[in-house]
């Protein structure tokens, strides 16, 4: 059949040109030929009708022409370029600069407006939002539908939808118009309107290709091409055709962003519609950010129960002192001179240690136990030999009186501080035993402090009552001995504990020329809790880190439907075209919208969790919140959406536009 004019031997240039174009698709082991060495021309500014039987392969033909599908042999050109040697995106271009779609089920998408689904190739386009927001709705306006730019497509008639349909064909311009049968859903009324419009777009200048298997919408065409089998079989000018007036086609302002605005615009399209999706499935949205929900809180709960575990630990080991150095006599655990000697310190290698620049205040100390009566209670006591310093070594505090001065330690006094289990012992009706005697053994001594209650646990005797004297009073008045059993060095914060711990036991060991005292660092105690908790916090949150990644799997489960239910979709915004990547980016940020919300959610359900625990727990025991843990989780969230929102979002874009408009 020949594809030159037939009324006309002038030389046109062609818009469309197709040389021996074969289609074929596979089904199982079979390969079925549909469209068989279609040769065929279509120039500018021609309203042209492709007319045919169900199956005849019509619609395949206009998919090609449109570029919504290729060919598997043949060559087609457009504008004189072979449509064959383009990528998705290039044919995406092609299709958001040059064609207008109109389709016979409408594919309007549903979420929004009228107004927004004839600016949707424009947003692809780069069109600035004020311009193509003007543009819809004066296309609206001339389509009858001025009233209804805000309907959603559920609020419209059959009719409207189909001029909303033209409206979005024409957003871009629509230099050629693919109209897929665009009355066969529509009565007879509304088609007749569909008809002309067509008609004036035609006079416009816009080509119009036209796919029906209704005779009497083909006869209204200018050119009819008839197909049967795959084979066009008649190509013929429709005497009858009533050419209509000319009109100068509209002004339309393409006035583009700069790539990053237009980049920009795509990317805030893609959030809309991320969220709209996510509000149309409500139930399905919490449900997949469970996971996450769950995974983010345990990891930020545990974090922040680590960290008060380890205050707590590290409170109570303050009781002891910050930053303390205790020095004991007698020779290491396992050394077999400790059975020769045990009286090795001596006050005055405790001065000498409080003397070094590096040291805050030294107490030295002994212990024993001796029962203690006041009046007619007798308990058997923790009695402890202390300097005058022990209150600001050990982190004592009192509740009451006052603590030992340099005149206790020199005078020998009989003075006495006790603890708050001795004060319950021995004063339970005393609301102040500030001046009374208690006699120790033999040996009478006046209280002058009470000790603030101390529940560490770490403190020696801490069951039992506890008093102190000065060293020298119990040294001289209660065991008549010239050693002491330790001393306590509170080392300066600025100072490094290790580099003390040398120090000392390098002056130590100047002094008695052998290594027979054993140093305890606080320091030391401190850090082996420290990475302790660390340790155990890392393998519990690492245990929680696995709900999140299975919350992950659960994101990408969801996203994966989400594909399969809106692949529809995805083919309307191919056809107006949405390039690979801006279906892609839609995907991603919905998966990364979900898991961001679901880790703000288990950010809230952690700190529930933890006001929840602190007030069961009182002062004794405190969440504390790592705000380390709650950005490295809110992070985490966002890479999982990422991680595992690419593969549904990657499926998404590789949808071939054809058989996603097939689907509904």
């Amino acid at each position: 059949m020949s594809n030159q004019d037939p009324t006309s031997n002038a030389t046109v240039t062609p818009l469309m040109e197709v040389k021996g174009l074969i289609r074929e698709f596979q089904a199982g082991e079979q390969t079925i030929r549909v469209l068989h060495d279609i040769n065929l021309t279509i120039n500018q500014g021609e309203m042209v009708a492709i007319i045919g039987q169900s199956g005849s392969g019509k619609s395949t033909l206009m998919n090609i022409l449109g570029c919504l599908d290729q060919a598997t042999a043949g060559d087609y050109q457009i504008y004189g370029q072979s449509v064959s040697r383009l990528d998705a995106d290039e044919l995406a271009k092609l299709r958001r600069e040059h064609f207008g779609f109109i389709f016979q089920r409408y594919h309007l998408l549903g979420d929004i407006s009228a107004r927004d689904n004839v600016s949707v190739p424009a947003v692809y386009a780069g069109m600035d939002g004020q311009a193509r927001s003007d543009r819809a709705e004066k296309l609206l306006s001339d389509l009858g539908l001025a009233d209804k730019v805000n309907n959603r497509p559920s609020q419209l008639s059959g009719g409207q939808q189909q001029r909303v349909s033209i409206a979005r064909a024409l957003m871009n311009g629509g230099d050629i118009i693919l109209a897929d049968e665009p009355t066969g859903a529509l009565d007879s009324k509304s088609g007749e309107d569909v008809v002309q419009i067509l008609k004036d777009l035609n006079a416009q200048g816009h080509t119009i290709i036209m796919v029906t298997h209704d005779p009497s919408l083909a006869a209204q065409a200018e050119r009819v091409i008839e197909i049967k089998d795959g084979y066009i079989i008649a190509d013929y000018k429709n005497e009858e055709y009533q050419q209509v007036e000319p009109q100068p086609a509209p002004i339309i302002d393409k006035h583009r962003k700069s790539a990053f605005s237009s980049f920009i615009d795509r990317l805030f399209e893609a959030f809309k519609m991320s969220l709209l999706a996510m509000r149309a499935h409500k139930m399905r949205t919490l449900l997949t950010m469970l996971g996450i929900i769950i995974g983010i809180a345990s990891v930020v709960s545990v974090v922040g129960l680590g960290k008060g575990s380890q205050a707590q630990i590290l409170s109570n080991i303050s009781s002891l002192g910050t930053n303390t150095i205790t020095v004991t006599d007698g020779y290491p655990y396992g050394d077999p001179r400790r059975q020769y000697n045990d009286d090795n310190l001596t006050p005055q290698d405790a001065q000498a240690v409080a003397d070094q620049p590096y040291v805050v205040s030294v107490s030295p100390q002994l212990n024993s136990n001796m029962n203690v009566r006041y009046r007619n209670v007798q308990e058997a006591a923790s009695i402890s030999g202390v300097g005058k310093d022990y209150l600001d070594v050990s982190g004592e505090t009192l509740a009451m009186g006052q603590g030992f001065e340099e005149q206790s330690i020199l005078r020998r006094t009989q003075d006495i501080i006790i603890d708050a289990n001795a004060n319950k012992t021995f004063f339970p009706d005393n609301a102040n035993p500030i001046g009374e005697v208690l006699l120790i053994g033999s040996v009478p001594g006046r209280v002058i402090g009470v000790l603030e209650p101390n529940d560490s646990g770490f403190r020696r005797g801490a069951d039992s009552p506890t008093l102190y004297m000065p060293y020298t009073t119990m040294m001289s008045r209660l065991i008549g001995s010239a050693y002491i059993e330790s001393f306590v060095a509170l080392i300066d914060n600025n100072i490094s504990s290790s580099a003390a711990e040398s120090a000392i036991s390098e002056l130590m060991q100047s002094r008695h020329g052998t290594d027979d005292f054993r140093i305890r660092n606080s320091d030391s105690i401190r850090q082996t809790i420290e990475s302790t908790t660390a340790a155990m916090t890392l393998l519990i949150s690492s245990i929680a880190i696995i709900s999140l990644i299975v919350g992950g799997i659960g994101v990408m489960n969801i996203m994966l439907v989400s594909v399969t239910e809106r692949t529809n979709e995805i083919g309307v915004r191919m056809a107006v075209g949405a390039r690979q990547s801006d279906i892609m980016q839609q995907f991603l940020i919905e998966a990364v919208l979900v898991c961001i919300l679901g880790g703000l959610l288990g950010i809230g359900m952690a700190f529930a969790i933890g006001e929840l625990i602190n007030r069961i727990g009182g002062d004794s025991f405190q969440v504390i919140y790592s705000s380390t843990s709650i950005i490295a989780a809110f992070i985490c969230s966002t890479l999982i959406g990422v991680v595992f929102g690419f593969l549904p979002a990657r499926n998404a874009a590789k949808l071939d536009p054809v058989e996603a408009l097939s689907r509904d």
